[in-house]
């Protein structure tokens, strides 16, 4: 029975979730792959910093002796960043390793160079937990779906924001207020600055996007708009709109170019992601054969996203016995175009305040309809000092009409504020 040797360089949460997963379940990951999987080397930053997990493993703070031992067969990464991970990576590959790593953040910016090297050296790049923690979402678009043509990919994949709003929504309590208890509970950062800016999930859906249209997109691509504005009172129309709101990472394969793009959206409940709470995620995929699908599970976390790691480990492990690694590397072969944000294609609720006087709500009708702006529905409520709140939801219209009718109704004298806009997304 063959050995495989691995070196792994972290040993932080997600490190510590490949230890455990490896050592609790090493009998049937035997069996499953016919070889014995072993963990030899370790890096960490401090040999000193007392651990929890354990094993029979060397722990070493110098990433040479991982990189350059001629033993190991797999090097994972889960350190994150871009580098030293980067650098490491590309000599591993140098040095004729396999690779698995958990690392959105580099596979967003430099996926397609990484890819290109693990091909000419002959060797496996696997990611699966770099998007969406334990869910099974890379495997399942670069070979379960691979029959089909995708079109779209929408989903609820960052569980901070998702914890925030879900919170919002259920208790009524303000964005400040859940993202304070958020971090105490340690679903947040100290800076929350990239999960509720929706940097996280943009570098996630860059990700996806590459895998499921075939075309190179990276995080610099990606659209992005965060969860900061959103209001206790957007939360409540949404409610009276029969909708909620989820932070979505949408990408869309449009006959004029792909629209991607991560924000917060107002969807009807009974959309399939409507239903997704708490820090759980979810990717809704549309593919020309398979019609729907959905996947659900938990984004983040030791053992979820060390699930994802050690299924990587199996399967290159796989691969190495029947001698054919690099079987699946880069799948970018087209060049689509991408849209601008202008040419975006969606509904929109708007939600401003206005002096409480006749015909404004005709006149606010008439500056729209000059952008070729129409309403869905309206809500008015008195707000007392003669002033009124309104929330108007448009029928699907390019964005830059949109910017275009706000420019004029910005400068109507009977317009106090624009207190927030937000994208309508239906079924």
């Amino acid at each position: 029975m063959r050995e495989i040797q691995i070196g792994i360089l972290g040993l932080g949460t997600v490190g510590s979730g490949v230890v455990q997963i490896l050592t609790q379940n090493a009998e049937d990951i035997t069996k499953r792959t016919n070889s014995h999987i072993n963990i030899k080397k370790v890096l960490v930053r401090n040999l000193q910093t007392p651990r929890s997990i354990s094993g029979n493993f060397t722990l070493t703070d110098n990433p040479s002796d991982i990189l350059t031992d001629p033993d190991i067969d797999i090097v994972v990464e889960v350190m994150g960043g871009i580098e030293p991970a980067r650098t490491y990576i590309l000599e591993a590959f140098h040095n004729g390793k396999n690779v698995v790593t958990a690392n959105k953040d580099l596979l967003a910016l430099h996926g397609h160079e990484l890819l290109d090297v693990a091909k000419e050296a002959g060797k496996d790049l696997y990611f699966e937990a770099s998007v969406a923690g334990g869910i099974p979402i890379i495997a399942a678009l670069k070979q379960s779906l691979a029959a089909n043509q995708i079109s779209t990919v929408v989903g609820v994949i960052n569980g901070t924001t998702n914890y925030i709003l879900t919170a919002m929504a259920e208790q009524g309590r303000d964005y400040d207020e859940v993202l304070k208890e958020a971090q105490t509970l340690g679903y947040a950062e100290a800076d929350p600055s990239s999960d509720v800016d929706g940097l996280d999930a943009a570098r996630k859906l860059a990700i996806l996007s590459s895998i499921a249209f075939n075309s190179r997109v990276t995080v610099n691509d990606v659209y992005v708009d965060g969860i900061a504005r959103i209001t206790a009172d957007d939360i409540a129309y949404a409610k009276e709109l029969n909708s909620c709101i989820k932070l979505l990472a949408i990408a869309k394969n449009l006959p004029d170019g792909l629209e991607i793009r991560v924000h917060p959206s107002i969807i009807p409940e009974s959309h399939p992601l409507a239903s997704v709470s708490g820090v759980f995620n979810a990717i809704y995929v549309i593919g020309d054969a398979i019609g729907e699908t959905m996947f659900l599970g938990r984004g983040a976390g030791s053992l979820p996203t060390g699930s994802a790691v050690v299924s990587d480990i199996i399967q290159v492990t796989r691969n190495i016995e029947s001698e054919s690694t690099a079987a699946i590397n880069c799948t970018c072969y087209n060049n689509l175009l991408l849209k601008k944000s202008a040419d975006f294609h969606t509904a929109f609720y708007i939600r401003m305040r206005v002096k409480d006087e006749p015909r404004v709500l005709a006149t606010l009708a008439l500056l729209f309809a000059e952008a070729n702006v129409s309403f869905a529905s309206i809500i008015q409520k008195q707000k007392g000092n003669n002033e009124a709140e309104i929330v108007l939801l448009t029928h699907p219209i390019y964005e830059g009409q949109l910017r275009e009718a706000l420019e004029s109704v910005k400068a109507y004298s009977k317009v106090l504020t624009i207190n927030n806009v937000i994208r309508f997304e239906g079924n």
